[in-house]
C-alpha cells in the first residue's frame, strides 16, 4: 500500500524559499517516478518536477520552475524533497507529491496528472 504525506509548506514573502517533503512508504525505490505537482484556485493541476527512483539523479522540471526550484531524493527511508528558492505569488498554489510505476523514459519526459497513481493529500504554500 503506497503512502505519501507531504509537508513543509507556509507563507513566504517574494523572493524567499521553502523547502517541501514528502514522505513516500510501500513504493518499490527502483521502479517509480515521483513527481511534485501544484495546483492554484481555479487552474488545472500542473507538473512542476520528476524523478525516477532508480535513476541516475535526473529530473524532469517545468520550464516554470527550472532554476528555482530543485528536487532530490533520499532513498533511506525514501523522502522526496522539493526545494524552493526565489518563490514569487506565481507559485501560491497547493503542492502534491505523487507516485506511479512507469519507465524512467516515460517519467523523465514528463507525465500528465492523470498518469500518476498515488497522490499526497498536499501542502499549501503562499507567496505574499
Amino acid at each position: 500500500h503506497v503512502q505519501l504525506v507531504e509537508s513543509g509548506g507556509g507563507l513566504v514573502q517574494p523572493g524567499g524559499s521553502l523547502r517541501l517533503s514528502c514522505s513516500a512508504s510501500g513504493i518499490d525505490t527502483t521502479l517509480y517516478c515521483v513527481g511534485w505537482f501544484r495546483q492554484a484556485p481555479g487552474k488545472e493541476r500542473e507538473a512542476v518536477a520528476a524523478a525516477y527512483t532508480g535513476g541516475l539523479e535526473s529530473y524532469y522540471y517545468a520550464d516554470s520552475v527550472r532554476g528555482r526550484f530543485t528536487m532530490s531524493q533520499d532513498t533511506v527511508g525514501y523522502t522526496l524533497y522539493l526545494q524552493m528558492n526565489s518563490l514569487n505569488p506565481e507559485d501560491t498554489a497547493m503542492y502534491y507529491c505523487a507516485a506511479v510505476s512507469t519507465s524512467e523514459r516515460s517519467c523523465l519526459r514528463g507525465l500528465r496528472p492523470s498518469q500518476y497513481t498515488y497522490w499526497g493529500q498536499g501542502t499549501q504554500v503562499t507567496v505574499s
